[in-house]
């Protein structure tokens, strides 16, 4: 059983080691992807208090159209617990910031290096190719920390000791032995979690398997009861009236995000304060009329619901905190080394057999 495992082991890591350490590693820096925001972009994010209410979306986006009339609206964010936050405006290539009392603009940049970071964990910069072949990438990674395991494991319980501890004394080929087994194998219980929730994200058949578990399947919301309507109003208007229905019915929301996905479907996502599972109310609007077409609130979740809306937070350590974060950072850190530190052992034992042969 362990000569089987080894040799997967082996060459599932050879044909995807550079895969991986691309995801890992960027899956390491996005973990404090809000805190390096917050950090680098202080300027655009606020602008200075004033004791005025929220201008509305209507004047942001007549005055975005002006700026740059021909560039599409991707999504609009709204931070609620911040006043004076400016609404974030985000395109293809760009994100614009406006002044939350008077809509002007304050300033606009190019989609960041974290956005680059994000494509590349998820889908290599390739698109559609990219996410095929980081998805079965990490099916793969799963079955190869699942064969760490099992070539890991001491034959004797004797060793486990020295399997559990690295051998900073021993030779540099000793130390690299050590680190891939020794940090592989605490990483690994972590990773395959961080992997399966990673994986909930790309499968259909994942959610399934969650919602079986649970008992309960996942649903898509309720049908709304309003009636089909030919509504002729500018675009900023009729987000602007979409924006300020779904607060005034269900105030209290943190965050306001209204996306626009490239099959054209319009969704707006209300984010309430939490601690374990997201509280999150979720609206689908007709982009065409703006007419509500359904909707799903965290009220209803059933559990299927609940690991779909925890799913992210436990994916990126945010469900437990800083200490979380940090855990997920480690974790996606050793992910990143195993390639490296695994090709090295294989080469090493390459070499060694060439001389045997000679």
């Amino acid at each position: 059983m362990k000569n089987a495992a080894r040799q997967i082991h082996l060459w599932l890591g050879l044909s995807t080691g550079i895969i991986v350490f691309i995801i890992s590693i960027t899956g390491c820096i996005y973990v404090f992807e809000e805190e390096i925001r917050d950090a680098t972009n202080e300027q655009e994010l606020s602008t200075p208090i004033q004791q005025k209410p929220f201008v509305g979306l209507e004047k942001i986006i007549t005055n975005f159209n002006a700026e740059v009339p021909k560039q599409k609206i991707n999504s609009i964010r709204i931070n609620e617990q911040v006043p004076n936050a400016s609404v974030e405006l985000s395109t293809k290539k760009k994100i614009y910031y406006f002044n939350p009392y008077d809509g002007t603009l304050i300033n606009q940049e190019k989609q960041d290096w974290l956005v680059t970071v994000r494509k590349l964990h998820t889908s290599l910069l390739l698109g559609e190719t990219g996410s095929f072949i980081q998805r079965w990438s990490v099916v793969i990674f799963v079955l190869m920390l699942i064969t760490g395991i099992i070539i890991w494991f001491p034959k004797q319980m004797k060793s486990l000791k020295q399997a559990l501890t690295i051998k900073w004394s021993g030779t540099a080929k000793r130390i690299n032995y050590d680190l891939h087994n020794v940090l592989g194998f605490y990483a690994s219980f972590i990773l395959i979690i961080i992997a399966l929730t990673g994986l909930f994200f790309a499968f259909k058949e994942v959610k399934n398997t969650a919602a079986f578990l649970t008992g309960s399947e996942l649903t898509d919301g309720k049908k709304a009861d309003e009636k089909p309507t030919e509504l002729k109003e500018f675009l900023a208007v009729r987000y602007d009236r979409i924006y300020k229905m779904a607060m005034q019915q269900y105030p209290g929301a943190t965050t306001s995000t209204l996306s626009i996905k490239k099959d054209g479907d319009l969704r707006l996502r209300l984010l309430y304060p939490y601690n374990w599972s997201r509280k999150q109310n979720t609206f689908f609007y007709s982009p065409s009329t703006g007419q509500l077409l359904r909707y799903k609130l965290y009220k209803d979740f059933n559990s299927a619901d609940v690991i779909e809306a925890t799913n992210y937070d436990l994916h990126t350590g945010r469900l437990f905190g800083y200490f979380g974060k940090i855990i997920a950072f480690l974790a996606s850190l050793i992910a990143a080394s195993l390639p490296v530190t695994g090709f090295m052992i294989w080469l090493r034992k390459g070499k060694k057999k060439s001389k045997a042969r000679r």
